[in-house]
């Protein structure tokens, strides 16, 4: 068993408040962090916020606010959610920081210095949204492979860093290291990329066009390539300039918890950009799945980005923290629903966990004057129950080591559940009536200390409950997690209990409903200036041709004539218009609304339409005005 254990997250990308995708990540890697703690072992946890590229510098410029003035506002809402998911997280970098800025400067000059980074003019096809470069051969139907957006081909003069000479040293790393991408899926993705030649990266920006970024040591002109700063974070953290002892004792058994849409930066760019520097290249990259609602991956231009406080708000960050750990295996993609919170969280949390804490509480108090009692002579059943509570902490290790983190979940319940069992078939309330004594001291005893043991493994998961379960059987947290606490026995008989608390109190959709309804009061509609206003781009445009989308009764995909181009959208219509009544039309489109993939097919736009209850009728124009042109 390790020692040590060092997990990152990716550092979040301050353009927008967090997103369920963001707790997620967030909220594994604390559980992992709590985990190894738990365990035994030093642990050192780095999150953080990515604080430079295109996209902050032009949202900032359309706010009328400095780039770091935006990024001190909406970093805070991170700060904000994360206290309240109870992150306990050991050091928090922005990229924005002077530690940082001296790290990436340092590497930029280093790698200039050995000649790993060059000079040349350069034409290639710019991503603003992902920031990156592609060539002709990795668009996707003209657009960005990744997120399928428009790409604007640039000429100009940028620097580069050798990557490709490092491209038959990754593929003998990655084939002699198993542990280092996981899962080993995702290895063979990265490796059959790297079938393909490997171009060098170019890792700079002219400040004529972007001046929000790491100024180049070697070139006043130029700022970094927001992702080789980026990546950086990761090493800045532990000390590798401002102490290097401790990175010394932190780097490299590093596990990089990642979302799977940057496996390649993180399996490919990074290892390499560490190679050249001569700095040893992480121990795990294990790349996580999406958030899915309906099976679309979350996006806040599809309107379904649950935030992690509308959940907290229902049943604080503990029940949002086991949801989310609890419903995604680590690798695949798992989905959101309400019907799937509330089962889960009345199924496991209310009923299995809640409820025995409850009875047992109770019944202590109401039969041993609410104190432990003393355990008599043990039978086959209750060693049953004790070898099961201390065979849970090796499988448990096990599972967490291998980010079955899920699955130590149900391991921990499956316990509790044995539990309930035993206290259903022992019926303490009858022994009471009996007057059987010894017999009810030893059930009590037994159910409680197996209780005790699972609660122990589940402060990871849902630290502010068990605190609240520490209370009530009168043991300290601090104790109660300690390495002591892990064997049977340690809550001693004649602890005073309190009875009868309520962690988990029941909840229904009745209670999100309202939760919902008051939000919505909360944050009504309101006025807004002329200057939003003006930031809608409205226009005229004509259907030319309309067809249903394959698996989707409700979808039609539209293709428009806005004059000086065409374009696609999905509007959800069908019930409502055949496709050729819809030839012909002229209607209103949003058309800066950004590119969506609905049902896997690309829309870029949104038409406008009036409802009035079953009824649906689009926004058109009466006279023959000429596609394209502009309204309001």
């Amino acid at each position: 068993m390790p020692e040590r254990f060092y997990i990152t997250t990716a550092i979040h990308y301050v353009n927008d408040e967090p997103h369920i995708g963001h707790a997620f990540e967030t909220v594994a890697a604390d559980v992992l962090a709590r985990y190894n703690r738990l365990f035994g072992r030093e642990t050192f946890f780095l999150t953080g916020t990515d604080e430079h590229g295109q996209k902050l510098q032009d949202t900032a410029v359309a706010k009328g606010i400095p780039p770091k003035e935006y990024c001190d506002q909406i970093v805070t809402r991170f700060l904000d959610v994360w206290q309240k998911l109870n992150i306990s997280y050991d050091n928090f970098i922005r990229t924005t920081e002077k530690r940082h800025i001296e790290v990436v400067r340092h590497i930029l000059q280093k790698l200039f210095d050995a000649g790993e980074i060059y000079k040349s003019s350069y034409e290639g096809w710019y991503c603003k949204y992902e920031e990156r470069f592609w060539t002709e051969k990795d668009l996707v139907e003209g657009n960005c492979p990744d997120c399928n957006r428009p790409v604007t081909k640039i000429s100009e003069e940028n620097y580069f860093f050798k990557m490709s000479q490092y491209q038959q040293w990754l593929v003998d790393y990655i084939n002699q290291n198993p542990e280092f991408i996981k899962p080993e899926f995702r290895k063979n993705e990265v490796l059959g990329y790297l079938r393909q030649p490997l171009s060098d990266l170019c890792i700079s920006r002219p400040k004529s066009r972007l001046s929000w970024g790491i100024e180049l040591p070697f070139d006043k002109d130029y700022v970094c390539y927001v992702w080789f700063d980026a990546l950086l974070n990761y090493i800045t953290g532990p000390g590798y300039l401002s102490d290097p002892d401790a990175f010394k004792k932190w780097w490299p058994s590093v596990t990089h918890l990642i979302g799977k849409d940057i496996i390649t930066t993180h399996a490919v760019y990074w290892p390499c950009m560490l190679k050249a520097a001569g700095i040893p290249v992480p121990k795990t990259i294990f790349a996580h799945g999406f958030w899915l609602m309906e099976d679309a991956k979350m996006s806040k231009s599809r309107g379904n980005v649950v935030k992690p406080l509308d959940i907290v708000a229902i049943r604080g960050g503990d029940a949002f923290r086991y949801f989310v750990i609890r419903e995604m295996t680590m690798g695949q993609d798992a989905s959101y629903s309400e019907d799937a919170f509330i089962q889960r969280y009345n199924s496991d949390l209310a009923n299995d966990f809640g409820n025995l804490v409850s009875r047992l509480s109770k019944m202590i108090a109401g039969y041993t004057d609410g104190r432990l009692p003393e355990p008599a002579t043990y039978n086959d059943e209750d060693v049953k129950i004790k070898l099961g509570a201390q065979e849970l902490l090796p499988q448990v290790i096990d599972l967490v080591d291998s980010f079955k983190l899920n699955v130590a979940l149900e391991q921990i319940l499956q316990s509790i559940r044995a539990l309930n069992r035993y206290v259903e078939n022992n019926r303490p309330w009858d022994l009471h009536k009996q007057g059987n004594t010894e017999r009810l001291n030893t059930v009590l005893y037994t159910a409680s200390e197996g209780l005790r043991i699972a609660a122990r493994l589940l402060f990871p998961v849902i630290p502010e409950k068990i605190e609240e379960f520490a209370d009530i059987f009168n043991a300290p947290i601090d104790a109660l997690t300690s390495n002591e606490a892990a064997e049977w026995g340690w809550m001693k008989p004649g602890t005073e209990v309190k009875p009868g608390v309520t962690l988990f109190p029941r909840i229904d959709k009745k209670e999100i409903k309202k939760v919902a309804e008051e939000k919505a009061k909360s944050e009504p509609e309101g006025i807004i200036e002329l200057d939003d206003f003006k930031k809608l781009k409205l226009k005229v445009a004509e259907i030319f041709e309309a067809v249903k989308v394959e698996g989707a009764d409700k979808l039609l995909k539209l293709q428009i004539d806005l004059g000086s181009e065409k374009r696609q959208i999905i509007a959800g219509i069908a019930e409502y218009y055949k496709p050729e009544e819809l030839v012909g039309k002229k209607i209103v489109v949003l058309t800066n609304l950004k590119p969506a993939k609905i049902r896997g097919v690309e829309s870029n736009g949104m038409l406008l339409a009036a409802s009035k209850k079953n009824q649906l009728t689009l926004v058109t124009v009466d006279d023959d005005i000429p596609n394209g042109s502009s309204i309001g």
